[in-house]
């Protein structure tokens, strides 16, 4: 993906922070900072006009995707492509979807880190289970 004259030379995600409020950028950073420790090799692609970033195991949003970071009014939503289907003992996931579900995230710290961890590896493993090919079960 080529940079537009706009973001040439600038930090896309850092540009997508600035749509939010001021006190939810920290947040924002540590959600990235998560991501990135569970799947360093991460696609991460930013739609500012969508107000949101995405993470996948490659660039393809709806096949290869996991999770996506967007931003509201008053928080921000740590999404799952397939959140309907990870297990979530801390019943952080809300959503009615066929598949997607997010968490609202409303500062830092992040008290759930442990728990979002573990959402995000599941669903890193469960998308590149399915690019190898093994099936998604």
């Amino acid at each position: 993906m080529s940079a537009s004259k706009a973001t040439r030379g600038r930090e896309p995600f850092t540009d997508l922070l600035a749509l939010a409020r001021a006190e939810l950028h920290p947040a924002g950073l540590a959600l990235r900072a998560l991501v990135r420790d569970c799947d360093p090799a991460c696609v991460e692609l930013v739609w500012p006009k969508l107000k949101m970033a995405s993470f996948g195991v490659g660039p393809r949003k709806l096949t290869q995707h996991y999770a996506y970071l967007a931003i509201h009014a008053r928080h921000l939503n740590l999404g799952f492509y397939e959140g309907a289907f990870l297990a979530d003992p801390n019943h952080l996931l809300e959503g009615t979807g066929k598949a997607l579900r997010h968490v609202k995230i409303h500062g830092v710290p992040l008290r759930e880190a442990a728990a979002l961890k573990a959402l995000i590896e599941q669903a890193v493993a469960r998308r590149r289970r399915a690019a190898s090919g093994t099936g998604m079960g």
